[in-house]
Parts: C-alpha cells; sequence; structure tokens
C-alpha cells in the first residue's frame, strides 16, 4: 500500500472532504485491524484498540504535515494503543479473555487466507510468542509481506534501524523455537506427549521453554526441523487477512473537518464477529466499507466461490490399520513384490497398483532391493524440495532413485485426501519401495489407540481415495528420464518433502527394522525388471490440473 497514491486524498480529507474521509479510512482500517489482531492474537479488545486507533488518527489528521508518512504515522498509533491498552490490562492471560477459545488471529489467519503447510505453521507458532515479540512480528510479518518498510516497522516501535535489526532478529529465533514446538506437537514423540499429558492446552513461556528443552535432547522430536523454510519465504506478498464480515467502526462525525471528528466506541464482540466470519464463505482478501448514519462503517466484503470439494469413499484400509499379515521370511535372495500387487512376468511397464495391499509383520524383514544403474538425478527443487500447498511441484531428471517424504496433518485438516500426481513422463518410473519406520496407517500413540499417521478418533481421519495405496513415511521410486511430481492438496492437509537418493540409501531404510526402535522393517516392490509398479497417478500428458490424472491410468513404454 503505497501512501503516495494516497496523497490527494489525504489532502482532500485534511480539507474537510468528508468522501474523501470515507475513502481514508476504507482504505487503511484493513491495515490497522491487521497490526493489532496480531499483536493481540485476536484478544477482546481488538475490536477497541482498532476503534482509538482510526478515531485518534481522524481527530488528529489535520496535525499531520508530510502526506508521504501518513501509513508510518498510522502505524506508529497503533502500537501506542496497543502499548498504553497493555499498561491498562490486568495481568490475566489472552487466554483467558472473554473469547471464549472460540477463535484467536492466529486461526483467523489460517482460515481467512486458506493457509496451509509451513505458512500455516508460522501463523500456529504466534501463539507461543510473549506480547513484546507478538506486538513486533504483527509489524514484520507485514513488512515481509511488502505492507511495511523497515524504516516505518523501526519508527513504530520507537527504537532505531539498527536496534529492530536486532530486535527482529531476536523474535525469529523465538518463533523459530515455536515453530519446532507446533511441528513437534503435531508428531508422534510418546515422550512428549507424556511431558504434554500436564499441559492445559495454553501457549504459555513456560511451556515454551519446557517444550523446547525436551525438543532440542530428543532424536524423534528434533527430526522435525529438518525442513524448515525460513519465515521470509513463506510470507513473501501474503495478503492482509480480511477485517471480519460485520465488523463495525462507529465514528461520529459531526465537525466539518476530519480534525474535529469525535468517537463513540462500538459495541460489537469479538467472539461474535469471529463466529460470523468463519461461517461465511471464504472472502476477498482486501475489505470494503460503507459509511452509514451515524457514522458507522460496517465492512463489507463479496464472498468468492469456494474451492470444490472431492467426494471420496472412506474404505475401513483407510481410516484405521488392517489386521497385519504375518508373512515367513525368505531365505532366497530373490526380491519379493507387494503381496496385493502380484506382478508377473506378463505385465507390460506401466501396470499401476490399484489395490490396497495389507500391511507386512512388522517383523518380517523386507526382500531383497534391486540395484538398478545410477548416474544420478537432479531436482528443480534442489537437494531437498519442500513442497506444502496446492500446485506445487518439482521436476526430475536423470537415472537413479527418489525419496518421497509424506507429511500428514489431520489436527489441520482431516478428511477425503486428493493425492498428488507424476506427469509430462518421459522414460520410465517405477516404485520400488517403501520404508521411512512405518506406514501412515500404523498406531503412533502408546496412550491413544486409535491414533495413527492418519488420524485419531477426535480430530477425524485422512481418508484415502478408494483403491489409493496406502502410503508409508518414505516412498521410494526410480527414475530413467524426467518427470514432474505435483502436490494436489485440497481437502486433508498434507505435505511431500522431494530428494534425489540413492539405492544405499534406501537398502538402509527399509532394513532399519524395529530392534533399532522403529516401527517396521520397509517394504520391497521391485522385481528389477519392467513388471515392477509404477507410481499411482502417473501419465506422460501434462494436464492443465494436475489433480485430474487417473488414479488407474496406464503409462505404456517410451
Amino acid at each position: 500500500m503505497d501512501t503516495r497514491q494516497w496523497r490527494d486524498t489525504i489532502a482532500a480529507a485534511q480539507d474537510g472532504d468528508r468522501r474523501a474521509l470515507d475513502e481514508l479510512v476504507e482504505g487503511w482500517l484493513p491495515l490497522v485491524y491487521n497490526i493489532v489482531g496480531r499483536a493481540l492474537n485476536g484478544h477482546a479488545d481488538v475490536d477497541d484498540v482498532v476503534q482509538e486507533t482510526m478515531l485518534r488518527a481522524v481527530d488528529n489528521l489535520g496535525s499531520l504535515r508530510d502526506p508521504d508518512s501518513f501509513r508510518s504515522w498510522l502505524v506508529a498509533i497503533a502500537m501506542r494503543q496497543i502499548r498504553d491498552r497493555a499498561r491498562r490490562r490486568t495481568p490475566a492471560p489472552l487466554d483467558e479473555s472473554a473469547t471464549g477459545g472460540a477463535a484467536d488471529f492466529a486461526e483467523l489467519t489460517v482460515l481467512r487466507l486458506q493457509l496451509e503447510g509451513q505458512r500455516r505453521e508460522v501463523a500456529e507458532a504466534v501463539r507461543w510468542l510473549d506480547d513484546e515479540d507478538r506486538q513486533l512480528l504483527s509489524l514484520w510479518w507485514l513488512e515481509v509481506a511488502g505492507e511495511l518498510t523497515r524504516r516505518e516497522l523501526a519508527a513504530a516501535v520507537g527504537i532505531s534501524r539498527q536496534h529492530a535489526a536486532v530486535r527482529v532478529q531476536r523474535m525469529k529465533e523465538r518463533l523459530e523455537t515455536s515453530r519446532g514446538i507446533v511441528r513437534a506437537l503435531d508428531g508422534a514423540c510418546p515422550d512428549l506427549r507424556e511431558l504434554a499429558a500436564r499441559w492445559n492446552g495454553r501457549p504459555d513461556s513456560v511451556w515454551r521453554k519446557r517444550l523446547a528443552r525436551h525438543i532440542r535432547g530428543c532424536g524423534y522430536c528434533g527430526d522435525t526441523r529438518e525442513s524448515v523454510v525460513p519465515p521470509e519465504r513463506l510470507l513473501v506478498g501474503i495478503a492482509l487477512v480480511p477485517v471480519p464480515v460485520g465488523f463495525t467502526l462507529s465514528l461520529a462525525l459531526g465537525g466539518k473537518t476530519a480534525a474535529a471528528a469525535t468517537a463513540t466506541v462500538a459495541s460489537v464482540s469479538w467472539s461474535a464477529k469471529v463466529m460470523s466470519a468463519l461461517t461465511q464463505p471464504v472472502v476477498a482478501a482486501t475489505a470494503g466499507a460503507t459509511i452509514v448514519a451515524g457514522g458507522a462503517y460496517v465492512v463489507t466484503q463479496t464472498p468468492d466461490v469456494p474451492p470444490p470439494r472431492v467426494a471420496v469413499s472412506p474404505t475401513a484400509a483407510s481410516t484405521h490399520r488392517p489386521p497385519p499379515v504375518v508373512h515367513t521370511p525368505s531365505v532366497s535372495p530373490s526380491p519379493s513384490p507387494s503381496p496385493s500387487a502380484t506382478p508377473t512376468k506378463t505385465l507390460l511397464y506401466g501396470s499401476v497398483v490399484d489395490a490396497v495391499d495389507r500391511a507386512p509383520d512388522p517383523d518380517t524383514p523386507p526382500a531383497a532391493l534391486p540395484h538398478r544403474p545410477e548416474t544420478g538425478v537432479t531436482s528443480t527443487g534442489g537437494a531437498h524440495a519442500v513442497m506444502n500447498h496446492r500446485g506445487d511441484s518439482v521436476t526430475l531428471t536423470g537415472k537413479g532413485y527418489v525419496l518421497v517424504r509424506w507429511q500428514i496433518s489431520p489436527q489441520y485438516r482431516a478428511g477425503g485426501l486428493v493425492m498428488p500426481s507424476w506427469t509430462g513422463l518421459r522414460g520410465e518410473l517405477f516404485h520400488v519401495a517403501s520404508g521411512g519406520g512405518r506406514r501412515m496407517d500404523d498406531p503412533v500413540s502408546a496412550t491413544d489407540s486409535t491414533a495413527t499417521g492418519m488420524g485419531n478418533s477426535t480430530v477425524g481421519y485422512t481418508v484415502l481415495p478408494a483403491g489409493a495405496q496406502q502410503m508409508w513415511q518414505n516412498e521410494y521410486f526410480y527414475l530413467d528420464g524426467s518427470v514432474t511430481l505435483t502436490v494436489n492438496e485440497r481437502g486433508a492437509d498434507y505435505g511431500l518433502s522431494v530428494f534425489p537418493s540413492s539405492w544405499d540409501a534406501a537398502e538402509k531404510d527399509i532394513t532399519t527394522g524395529p530392534d533399532q526402535g522403529v516401527k517396521r522393517y520397509g517394504l520391497v516392490r521391485d522385481t528389477g525388471e519392467d513388471d515392477t509398479p509404477v507410481p499411482q497417478y502417473v501419465t506422460r500428458s501434462t494436464p492443465a490440473d494436475a489433480a485430474t490424472v487417473a488414479q488407474k491410468s496406464r503409462v505404456s513404454a517410451p
């Protein structure tokens, strides 16, 4: 939002033009709302602080000498109101406010902007910050998103740009710690679950330090930080959170100029507005406002068309772990495929496994993994591509092994899963092994018998399309040519990490069995021939929407 574009409007409002004043309030209310909302994380006082900020800006607009400094001037007013509110309020935690836990600004950010994956993770982590860090983050978030400059951030806080750089860096370090906590709490570490059992569920600095101390010393939880993307990359260009539908800003404009305006505080509760907003369809990322009798600005928005929902039929195999089938370990070094795939030498290259297989017994070692020729695979995402959002893709080229690591997050959004797809295949692509210590439908909790990597009875389960193979945490593929892997996330929340890998890494992963402390051995699907199954959702074409690739497609030889 460039202040220079508002120069004439600001000047007209200072001269008493009511229409210009209306336009000014309408245009800048979303910025103030985002700063205050994020700084207070949706506390019931957000309404009052936004109200007071806008009223003070209107009341003192005549004293603004340089219209180009309007944005920094307005942000400084907002920050003063936030600090004044902090000095006035009782020491009761934010979580114990009148909101009753209906929704905080972190949740509103996720829902209104449809944040997914690690962007969602950053929003959730804000809850764990102290008041001062949250206030600073409310400005830094907008700086990264392109709504503020570093000079304006420093001026709003009342410090030099050099000091602001130090403060921001320290805040980011605590934000990264908080992101680690969010990730770890989503995981399956039994020690962390036991520790968190004594936690009341309300984020605070004491539990942040306690949980962070566990994560630093835990090999299981420590792995959650492996694929973290810096928040700057996640937040660049992100839109402002829309002002909730029904938000009322009461300005009794009785004077001849904006500087003569007085205020009447609107009595609209935060929880009522949030509940109203959450029952509305997704709206545009910018807010509009209409002035009505008495000077009340009532925010209105035109709903967007909600994204289509994918209807899927839950299957028993996709919602809970099926009874294991005990297999006798083979003494022969020859490989054996998945029991359900039952490939034979008569099958041509391109046969897709389209029947759900039962999980082998955890104590059954895998068959030998054939060693196919390796010259190396390059990836447009580098050595470690992280894909968390619908439409994210990575193109792989070469001859060798690729690891696709699954991260399913039913606690964020359970339900039907739209599988990722492989498009534009040139050459051959085989699904050679599964590993990572567990299938995603394996039990993950010693205290909750319903919990698997696909969810639990409380949050619900992520459901695979009928006939889709149950994923393991790590899925290995062999590529001889090039192909593009695309995330088609819609409905259930998931992310993929993609690594060019090697036969050595795959073989080590799948043979690291229960005696090493993981859930199970891996599974070999590779026969060493062209009858090894290819991935589901693979095609040689490049459709406009990768999510339309047929599950049971057949990929003919090159």
